[in-house]
């Protein structure tokens, strides 16, 4: 089928490309690792797009982790060292002389992925979450995208739950993401192994402190583990503290979480819920507020950015 929309999302490791046709069905995928340094990134999208054949007709969506304001400009990225006002779209549009670029922050992406194709769908009021190395978010509300107005809005991951906890990349302490990422969750693991609670964690890391990470803790937890699983509870209770401060926010009529900490299942999501409803304000007078696993896996920020793209077409 002939490609309409191509979408590219830039990770910390990759740069994932899908091309969709007219349908919204992903028809080609191509991929290159991230490389370092704003110019080598630039270059690294424009390759990927046109592996995927852009040209004329053909609509480029692309998600960036960060802030990206109105003219596609990345003005500030936590987790990507010296990238300031990055003139994203403006630089993409020289390099693929004649094609629309449309630049947008990867977790809003993959919200609209979600609703359009996904967890979401359906849902005029979702807040997605991902759970990577920080936490990224996307809010939809009355079926569109919430970007506030600079474009900035979204960024959960940032918000302050404790002003004495640990220092963030971004520059302040105590964020959302320092307690309830999947980094946060290895470095539980990595506590517990210290004080000596978390024998089999420790030993799943080979008995290398440094090397413990979160997925040394859920594969103990799967094996029935009751350290892991205490670990994972302390960490689903942080979860459910940002969750909870988001519904009393925004009344969403749903959460969806995404990334790499939600392929656990019901071992995470069951008290995170639990947690969720003991947190709430008037939980018990509210309607239930479902909390789900992302659906779209790791394309779900390069769907999103192409649907994005063709939708202003």
């Amino acid at each position: 089928m002939t490609t309409r929309a191509i979408g590219i999302d830039v990770g910390g490791t990759k740069c994932l490309g899908v091309a969709l046709d007219g349908a919204g069905s992903v028809v080609a995928e191509h991929r290159v690792a991230t490389p370092d340094g704003a110019e080598a990134v630039l270059e690294a999208i424009a390759e990927v797009a046109v592996a995927l054949g852009c040209g004329p007709g053909v609509t480029v969506g692309v998600g960036v982790p960060g802030l990206v304001d109105g003219d596609g400009v990345l003005a500030f990225a936590a987790n990507l060292e010296g990238v300031v006002d990055l003139p994203v779209r403006a630089a993409l549009e020289r390099r693929l002389a004649g094609v629309r670029v449309t630049v947008d922050n990867d977790a809003n992406c993959a919200a609209w992925a979600e609703h359009r194709q996904g967890a979401a769908r359906g849902s005029s009021y979702a807040v997605l979450a991902t759970l990577g190395t920080g936490i990224g978010g996307g809010v939809i509300s009355g079926g569109r995208l919430v970007r506030g107005a600079h474009g900035f809005a979204g960024e959960i991951g940032h918000m302050v739950v404790d002003p004495d906890g640990p220092s963030c990349p971004c520059g302040k302490r105590g964020c959302w993401e320092r307690f309830a990422s999947g980094d946060a969750l290895g470095g539980l693991g990595r506590a517990a192994v210290v004080a000596g609670t978390a024998p089999r964690v420790a030993e799943l890391a080979g008995g290398n402190l440094r090397a413990v990470r979160g997925e040394h803790v859920t594969k103990a937890a799967a094996e029935g583990d009751e350290p892991a699983l205490e670990v994972v509870s302390r960490f689903a209770w942080w979860l459910a503290l940002g969750l909870a401060n988001l519904a009393n926010l925004l009344d969403p009529d749903r959460f969806v979480l995404g990334g790499g900490l939600v392929e656990v299942g019901d071992l995470l999501l069951t008290p995170a819920r639990t947690a969720f409803a003991e947190l709430l304000q008037g939980a018990e007078q509210r309607p239930e507020v479902p909390i789900v696993a992302a659906q779209m896996g790791e394309r779900a920020g390069a769907v999103g950015a192409a649907l994005l793209g063709a939708a202003t077409r």
